[in-house]
């Protein structure tokens, strides 16, 4: 007779340990995305940060003088003024961010959709609990990835206080996280918290929502096949719908991340995520929550492409059963 352990000994790891191995296969594809789409992150963040009614309080000059002026000005700026490789300042955070971030919310998401909530016996997924279990998804991930995200939102702007004459605060990814701990304790590393998972889980109910719907809509009322076109289409679809979606929250989450605070951690600009958004439109009008549309489409869209193709050829790889 066979013995149970050792047939499970035999099993793929991926079946061994099946939340384990998409977490880290999710981390991998995030990886891939990061590292080719980051500089457009970058640009992002610098174009959001730009113009900050809030800053004139202080009697902060940065805020007249504006340097970018549109993407392209702005990453050729970066380049010329900084160097080329300084695209991808910040890079190495965000790449432990998305490794905790992407790993989580996909499998917070499959667990929800397999588990908790259920397909129909014609494997429909319907749509209003694709929603729910995207924005949990998201804040789930997120909250967990929080500081990792902080301290790649501040060295992102590292570059620009350089050039404006300001101390550097920080020597590297590790200095970062030890200084804000030092000065704001845990709490500290979870400065902006909560934008951060409001713009989550907006991102994720046009990210996992729509991939999902739009993927398994084209297998089943289509002729296409589980393959790297449907895997494509679906993944345009989602980046256009996570940008729309989620650039006014990227805007709130960047300026309360990136504003000085005090020893108490406590920021000296907003008080809240409601009342940067109120200060935002009243100081710089309503499209001010639009400030980097563009290169987070342009990035977000390439993102969701490099991720959802390497995901499901890794998953296929490792012998996973697709999304």
């Amino acid at each position: 007779m066979s013995d149970p352990e050792n047939e499970e000994r035999l099993l793929p790891l991926a079946q061994r340990w099946p939340r384990a191995s998409k977490f880290l296969l999710s981390g991998c594809a995030a990886t891939v995305a990061e590292l080719a789409t980051f500089p457009l992150d970058l640009t992002k963040t610098r174009l959001q940060m730009q113009g900050e009614a809030a800053l004139a309080r202080l009697g902060d000059s940065a805020r007249e003088s504006a340097p970018y002026r549109g993407m392209v000005r702005t990453a050729l700026g970066i380049i010329e003024e900084e160097g080329f490789l300084k695209l991808w300042q910040g890079v190495t955070p965000a790449i432990y961010r998305h490794v905790v971030y992407s790993g989580g919310r996909m499998v917070t998401y499959e667990h929800l959709r397999e588990v908790v909530f259920g397909k129909s016996e014609d494997k429909h997924y319907p749509l209003w609990k694709s929603v729910i279990g995207g924005m949990m998804a998201g804040v789930i991930g997120q909250f967990l990835a929080n500081p990792t995200d902080l301290v790649k939102v501040q060295m992102q702007m590292e570059g620009k206080r350089k050039l404006e004459g300001k101390p550097l605060r920080f020597r590297g990814v590790h200095h970062a996280f030890a200084k804000i701990l030092a000065e704001g304790g845990i709490r500290g590393l979870w400065a902006g918290w909560v934008p951060n998972i409001q713009r989550a889980a907006l991102v994720n109910m046009g990210d996992l929502t729509t991939y999902d719907t739009v993927k398994h809509y084209l297998v089943l009322n289509t002729p296409l096949e589980d393959n790297i076109t449907t895997h494509g289409l679906s993944s345009l679809c989602s980046g256009l719908v996570a940008s729309i979606l989620g650039t006014p929250a990227d805007v709130i989450k960047s300026r309360i991340m990136n504003q000085p605070r005090d020893k108490q951690g406590r920021g000296l600009l907003y008080k809240s995520s409601t009342d940067c958004l109120i200060q935002a439109v009243q100081g710089e009008g309503f499209m001010s929550l639009y400030k980097g549309f563009l290169p987070s489409w342009l990035r977000m869209t390439p993102w969701s492409l490099v991720f959802w193709l390497t995901y499901e050829k890794i998953r296929e790889m490792s012998g996973v059963s697709p999304f």
